[in-house]
Protein backbone atom coordinates (compact mmCIF):
# COMPACT_ATOMS: atom_id res chain seq x y z
CA UNK A 1 0.00 0.00 0.00
CA UNK A 2 2.82 2.70 1.06
CA UNK A 3 4.64 1.38 -2.50
CA UNK A 4 1.24 2.38 -4.18
CA UNK A 5 0.96 5.85 -2.62
CA UNK A 6 4.77 6.16 -2.82
CA UNK A 7 4.58 6.15 -6.79
CA UNK A 8 0.87 8.06 -6.82
CA UNK A 9 3.16 10.54 -5.19
CA UNK A 10 5.94 10.39 -7.43
CA UNK A 11 3.62 10.66 -10.50
CA UNK A 12 1.87 13.67 -9.38
CA UNK A 13 5.55 15.29 -8.76
CA UNK A 14 6.75 14.56 -12.27
CA UNK A 15 3.99 15.60 -13.53
CA UNK A 16 3.97 19.17 -12.02
CA UNK A 17 7.47 19.33 -12.92
CA UNK A 18 6.73 18.60 -16.52
CA UNK A 19 3.93 21.55 -16.66
CA UNK A 20 6.24 24.01 -14.86
CA UNK A 21 8.52 22.88 -17.82
CA UNK A 22 5.88 23.73 -20.54
CA UNK A 23 4.75 26.82 -19.09
CA UNK A 24 8.24 28.27 -18.46
CA UNK A 25 8.64 31.83 -19.90
CA UNK A 26 11.78 31.61 -22.71
CA UNK A 27 10.83 35.15 -24.44
CA UNK A 28 12.73 37.63 -23.82
CA UNK A 29 10.49 40.09 -21.55
CA UNK A 30 11.80 43.64 -23.62
CA UNK A 31 10.94 41.33 -26.80
CA UNK A 32 8.10 40.39 -25.68
CA UNK A 33 7.15 43.96 -24.89
CA UNK A 34 8.26 45.14 -28.49
CA UNK A 35 6.31 42.81 -29.98
CA UNK A 36 3.17 43.57 -28.20
CA UNK A 37 3.51 47.18 -29.20
CA UNK A 38 3.84 45.84 -32.74
CA UNK A 39 0.59 44.52 -32.56
CA UNK A 40 -0.97 47.22 -30.90
CA UNK A 41 0.42 49.51 -33.83
CA UNK A 42 -1.10 47.23 -36.54
CA UNK A 43 -4.52 47.22 -34.96
CA UNK A 44 -4.30 43.72 -33.79
CA UNK A 45 -4.64 42.17 -37.01
CA UNK A 46 -6.15 38.85 -37.29
CA UNK A 47 -2.52 37.51 -38.65
CA UNK A 48 -1.04 38.30 -35.10
CA UNK A 49 -4.07 36.69 -33.26
CA UNK A 50 -0.99 34.19 -31.22
CA UNK A 51 0.15 36.74 -29.72
CA UNK A 52 -1.01 36.14 -26.41
CA UNK A 53 0.69 38.03 -23.70
CA UNK A 54 -0.17 35.11 -21.32
CA UNK A 55 2.05 32.69 -23.30
CA UNK A 56 5.72 32.35 -24.33
CA UNK A 57 6.32 34.32 -27.23
CA UNK A 58 8.88 32.02 -28.40
CA UNK A 59 5.98 30.46 -29.89
CA UNK A 60 3.64 33.24 -31.55
CA UNK A 61 3.47 32.94 -35.23
CA UNK A 62 5.58 34.76 -37.38
CA UNK A 63 8.54 35.28 -34.53
CA UNK A 64 11.56 32.63 -34.43
CA UNK A 65 13.77 32.97 -31.20
CA UNK A 66 17.29 31.93 -30.98
CA UNK A 67 17.68 28.38 -29.17
CA UNK A 68 19.97 29.45 -26.95
CA UNK A 69 19.66 32.81 -25.71
CA UNK A 70 15.79 32.84 -26.87
CA UNK A 71 15.98 36.10 -28.15
CA UNK A 72 13.82 36.96 -31.06
CA UNK A 73 15.81 36.46 -34.57
CA UNK A 74 13.14 36.77 -37.56
CA UNK A 75 9.65 38.70 -37.68
CA UNK A 76 8.29 37.25 -40.70
CA UNK A 77 4.57 38.90 -41.65
CA UNK A 78 3.37 38.42 -45.28
CA UNK A 79 0.08 37.87 -47.01
CA UNK A 80 -2.22 39.85 -45.52
CA UNK A 81 -4.27 42.82 -47.12
CA UNK A 82 -6.43 42.94 -43.74
CA UNK A 83 -2.90 44.40 -41.98
CA UNK A 84 -2.59 48.17 -42.35
CA UNK A 85 -0.86 51.25 -40.96
CA UNK A 86 2.50 51.89 -41.22
CA UNK A 87 6.05 50.34 -39.87
CA UNK A 88 6.02 50.84 -36.04
CA UNK A 89 9.30 52.09 -34.67
CA UNK A 90 9.24 49.30 -31.96
CA UNK A 91 10.56 47.13 -34.80
CA UNK A 92 13.73 48.91 -33.47
CA UNK A 93 13.49 47.23 -30.09
CA UNK A 94 14.53 43.96 -31.21
CA UNK A 95 17.93 43.91 -30.98
CA UNK A 96 19.41 40.81 -31.83
CA UNK A 97 16.49 40.66 -35.40
CA UNK A 98 18.80 38.88 -38.02
CA UNK A 99 15.61 39.02 -40.27
CA UNK A 100 12.44 41.38 -40.68
CA UNK A 101 10.46 40.74 -43.75
CA UNK A 102 6.84 42.23 -44.42
CA UNK A 103 6.04 41.09 -47.73
CA UNK A 104 2.43 41.35 -49.58
CA UNK A 105 0.90 43.84 -47.03
CA UNK A 106 -0.87 45.95 -49.78
CA UNK A 107 -2.10 48.26 -46.82
CA UNK A 108 1.53 48.47 -45.11
CA UNK A 109 2.05 52.35 -46.61
CA UNK A 110 4.56 55.40 -45.24
CA UNK A 111 8.19 55.60 -45.23
CA UNK A 112 10.68 52.99 -43.95
CA UNK A 113 10.97 54.03 -40.18
CA UNK A 114 14.34 55.16 -39.29
CA UNK A 115 14.57 52.74 -35.94
CA UNK A 116 15.01 50.22 -38.70
CA UNK A 117 18.68 51.88 -38.28
CA UNK A 118 19.08 50.42 -34.82
CA UNK A 119 19.18 46.75 -35.73
CA UNK A 120 22.42 46.09 -36.72
CA UNK A 121 22.53 42.16 -36.79
CA UNK A 122 20.00 42.43 -39.33
CA UNK A 123 20.87 40.11 -42.14
CA UNK A 124 17.58 39.81 -44.34
CA UNK A 125 15.60 42.93 -44.78
CA UNK A 126 12.45 42.26 -47.26
CA UNK A 127 10.09 44.28 -47.55
CA UNK A 128 8.92 44.19 -50.95
CA UNK A 129 5.40 44.21 -52.46
CA UNK A 130 3.92 46.14 -50.08
CA UNK A 131 2.75 50.06 -50.55
CA UNK A 132 5.71 51.76 -48.89
CA UNK A 133 6.45 55.30 -50.52
CA UNK A 134 9.24 57.92 -50.01
CA UNK A 135 12.87 57.90 -50.99
CA UNK A 136 14.94 55.04 -50.13
CA UNK A 137 16.90 56.68 -46.89
CA UNK A 138 20.50 56.75 -46.10
CA UNK A 139 20.37 55.08 -42.87
CA UNK A 140 20.19 51.74 -44.12
CA UNK A 141 24.63 51.62 -45.14
CA UNK A 142 24.69 51.79 -41.40
CA UNK A 143 23.02 47.59 -41.55
CA UNK A 144 26.88 46.12 -42.08
CA UNK A 145 25.73 42.64 -41.87
CA UNK A 146 23.03 42.65 -44.27
CA UNK A 147 23.25 40.22 -46.97
CA UNK A 148 19.63 41.14 -48.69
CA UNK A 149 18.02 44.29 -49.18
CA UNK A 150 14.77 43.72 -50.78
CA UNK A 151 12.63 46.57 -51.42
CA UNK A 152 11.03 45.97 -54.93
CA UNK A 153 7.26 46.17 -55.57
CA UNK A 154 6.75 49.75 -53.79
CA UNK A 155 6.42 53.20 -54.33
CA UNK A 156 9.42 54.56 -53.82
CA UNK A 157 10.70 57.44 -55.29
CA UNK A 158 13.97 59.82 -55.85
CA UNK A 159 17.66 58.63 -56.45
CA UNK A 160 19.04 55.40 -55.50
CA UNK A 161 21.22 56.03 -52.18
CA UNK A 162 24.79 56.18 -52.87
CA UNK A 163 25.77 55.14 -49.54
CA UNK A 164 24.46 51.55 -50.25
CA UNK A 165 27.49 50.61 -51.94
CA UNK A 166 29.10 50.63 -48.36
CA UNK A 167 27.50 48.15 -47.43
CA UNK A 168 29.97 44.91 -46.94
CA UNK A 169 28.06 41.64 -47.11
CA UNK A 170 25.71 42.50 -49.26
CA UNK A 171 24.91 39.90 -52.16
CA UNK A 172 21.41 41.19 -53.30
CA UNK A 173 19.88 44.37 -54.19
CA UNK A 174 15.91 44.74 -55.20
CA UNK A 175 15.03 47.88 -55.81
CA UNK A 176 13.13 46.76 -58.86
CA UNK A 177 9.45 48.37 -59.87
CA UNK A 178 9.46 51.35 -57.82
CA UNK A 179 9.07 55.07 -59.31
CA UNK A 180 13.02 55.47 -58.97
CA UNK A 181 14.55 58.17 -60.59
CA UNK A 182 18.21 59.67 -61.68
CA UNK A 183 21.12 57.70 -62.46
CA UNK A 184 22.75 54.43 -61.18
CA UNK A 185 25.17 55.50 -58.77
CA UNK A 186 28.55 55.17 -59.88
CA UNK A 187 29.88 54.43 -56.40
CA UNK A 188 27.47 50.53 -57.69
CA UNK A 189 30.97 49.81 -58.53
CA UNK A 190 32.87 49.82 -55.67
CA UNK A 191 31.18 47.42 -53.06
CA UNK A 192 33.79 45.91 -51.53
CA UNK A 193 35.51 42.96 -53.03
CA UNK A 194 35.48 41.81 -56.63
CA UNK A 195 31.57 40.50 -56.36
CA UNK A 196 28.93 42.79 -56.64
CA UNK A 197 24.79 41.65 -55.58
CA UNK A 198 22.99 40.75 -57.49
CA UNK A 199 21.34 43.50 -58.99
CA UNK A 200 17.74 44.22 -59.70
CA UNK A 201 16.94 47.81 -60.57
CA UNK A 202 14.12 46.57 -63.48
CA UNK A 203 10.76 48.76 -63.90
CA UNK A 204 12.15 52.58 -63.03
CA UNK A 205 12.80 55.74 -64.27
CA UNK A 206 16.50 55.73 -63.96
CA UNK A 207 18.07 57.41 -66.68
CA UNK A 208 21.84 58.37 -68.08
CA UNK A 209 24.31 55.79 -68.73
CA UNK A 210 25.14 52.82 -67.17
CA UNK A 211 28.37 53.82 -65.34
CA UNK A 212 31.75 52.23 -65.85
CA UNK A 213 32.66 51.88 -62.70
CA UNK A 214 30.64 49.01 -62.77
CA UNK A 215 33.35 47.38 -65.12
CA UNK A 216 34.98 46.43 -61.44
CA UNK A 217 32.95 44.14 -60.43
CA UNK A 218 31.26 40.76 -61.36
CA UNK A 219 27.63 40.21 -60.76
CA UNK A 220 26.07 37.33 -61.06
CA UNK A 221 22.33 38.34 -62.13
CA UNK A 222 21.99 42.21 -63.05
CA UNK A 223 18.40 43.57 -64.18
CA UNK A 224 18.54 46.89 -65.65
CA UNK A 225 15.01 46.27 -67.58
CA UNK A 226 12.67 49.06 -68.35
CA UNK A 227 14.26 52.20 -67.91
CA UNK A 228 15.51 54.68 -69.58
CA UNK A 229 19.37 54.02 -69.86
CA UNK A 230 21.39 55.25 -72.76
CA UNK A 231 24.52 55.15 -74.08
CA UNK A 232 26.55 50.98 -74.40
CA UNK A 233 26.85 48.31 -71.67
CA UNK A 234 30.51 47.01 -71.96
CA UNK A 235 31.21 47.34 -68.90
CA UNK A 236 28.71 44.25 -68.03
CA UNK A 237 30.54 42.13 -69.89
CA UNK A 238 34.01 40.68 -70.48
CA UNK A 239 36.52 37.91 -71.20
CA UNK A 240 37.32 37.26 -67.74
CA UNK A 241 33.62 38.45 -65.87
CA UNK A 242 31.12 35.66 -63.91
CA UNK A 243 27.78 37.03 -64.80
CA UNK A 244 25.07 34.14 -65.70
CA UNK A 245 22.66 36.52 -66.18
CA UNK A 246 21.91 39.99 -68.23
CA UNK A 247 18.54 41.94 -68.56
CA UNK A 248 18.67 45.22 -70.87
CA UNK A 249 15.48 45.38 -72.44
CA UNK A 250 13.40 48.12 -72.51
CA UNK A 251 15.56 50.88 -72.64
CA UNK A 252 17.51 53.56 -75.50
CA UNK A 253 21.10 51.77 -75.08
CA UNK A 254 22.86 51.97 -78.39
CA UNK A 255 25.72 50.25 -78.93
CA UNK A 256 27.61 47.80 -81.58
CA UNK A 257 26.52 43.92 -80.17
CA UNK A 258 29.53 42.48 -82.39
CA UNK A 259 32.07 44.33 -80.07
CA UNK A 260 30.81 43.19 -77.28
CA UNK A 261 33.08 40.02 -75.47
CA UNK A 262 30.52 37.66 -73.61
CA UNK A 263 31.84 35.28 -70.48
CA UNK A 264 31.33 31.61 -70.64
CA UNK A 265 29.47 32.32 -67.73
CA UNK A 266 27.17 33.94 -69.81
CA UNK A 267 23.29 32.13 -69.94
CA UNK A 268 20.78 34.49 -70.39
CA UNK A 269 20.85 37.72 -72.65
CA UNK A 270 17.69 40.12 -72.78
CA UNK A 271 18.72 43.17 -75.31
CA UNK A 272 15.07 43.53 -76.62
CA UNK A 273 13.60 46.99 -77.17
CA UNK A 274 17.07 49.05 -77.38
CA UNK A 275 18.98 50.78 -80.31
CA UNK A 276 21.87 48.08 -80.35
CA UNK A 277 23.54 47.18 -83.57
CA UNK A 278 25.83 45.25 -85.41
CA UNK A 279 25.55 41.82 -85.41
CA UNK A 280 26.00 38.63 -83.21
CA UNK A 281 29.34 37.26 -82.79
CA UNK A 282 30.57 33.35 -83.86
CA UNK A 283 31.09 33.11 -80.61
CA UNK A 284 28.07 33.11 -79.08
CA UNK A 285 27.65 29.90 -80.40
CA UNK A 286 30.07 28.12 -77.93
CA UNK A 287 28.09 29.90 -75.06
CA UNK A 288 25.50 27.60 -73.20
CA UNK A 289 22.20 29.76 -73.51
CA UNK A 290 19.22 28.86 -71.52
CA UNK A 291 17.43 32.44 -73.00
CA UNK A 292 18.12 34.85 -75.50
CA UNK A 293 16.53 37.98 -77.15
CA UNK A 294 17.95 40.67 -79.14
CA UNK A 295 14.40 41.44 -81.18
CA UNK A 296 13.72 45.07 -81.38
CA UNK A 297 17.08 46.37 -82.16
CA UNK A 298 18.94 47.34 -85.14
CA UNK A 299 20.97 44.58 -86.10
CA UNK A 300 22.14 43.17 -88.94
CA UNK A 301 24.10 39.93 -90.49
CA UNK A 302 23.51 36.07 -90.36
CA UNK A 303 22.59 34.42 -86.85
CA UNK A 304 25.94 32.21 -86.36
CA UNK A 305 25.07 28.24 -87.12
CA UNK A 306 25.22 26.20 -83.79
CA UNK A 307 25.44 26.29 -80.04
CA UNK A 308 22.43 27.50 -78.71
CA UNK A 309 21.45 29.98 -81.42
CA UNK A 310 18.98 28.09 -83.45
CA UNK A 311 16.86 26.80 -80.29
CA UNK A 312 14.81 30.17 -79.78
CA UNK A 313 12.39 31.06 -82.32
CA UNK A 314 11.56 34.06 -84.59
CA UNK A 315 10.12 36.10 -81.95
CA UNK A 316 13.10 36.12 -80.14
CA UNK A 317 15.15 37.77 -83.26
CA UNK A 318 12.59 39.68 -85.53
CA UNK A 319 12.37 43.10 -85.98
CA UNK A 320 15.83 43.91 -86.60
CA UNK A 321 17.41 45.91 -89.31
CA UNK A 322 18.33 43.25 -91.72
CA UNK A 323 18.89 39.78 -89.25
CA UNK A 324 18.80 36.95 -90.98
CA UNK A 325 19.45 33.06 -91.01
CA UNK A 326 17.40 30.43 -89.01
CA UNK A 327 15.16 30.96 -87.33
CA UNK A 328 14.47 33.92 -89.43
CA UNK A 329 14.44 33.89 -93.42
CA UNK A 330 17.34 32.89 -95.45
CA UNK A 331 20.14 35.58 -95.95
CA UNK A 332 19.83 37.34 -99.40
CA UNK A 333 22.91 36.57 -101.60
Amino acid sequence: MASKLNLRWLSLFLFSISIAISVAELCHQDDKKALLNIKKAFNNPYILTSWDPQTDCCHWYCVKCNRTTHRITSLTIFADDRLSGQIPPYVGDLPFLETLILHKLPNLTGPIHPNIAKLHNLKYLDLSWNSLSGPIPDFLSTLSNLFVLSLSFNNFNGTIPNSLSKLPNLGGLELDRNNLTGEIPDSFGYFTGEQGPSLFLSHNQLSGKIPSSLSRLNFTSIDLSRNKLKGDAFMIFGSNKTVQIVDLSRNQLEFNLSEAVFPQSLTSLDVNHNKVFGGLRPEMTKLNFQYLNVSYNRLCGEIPVGGELQKFDVYEYFHNKCLCGAPLGSCSK
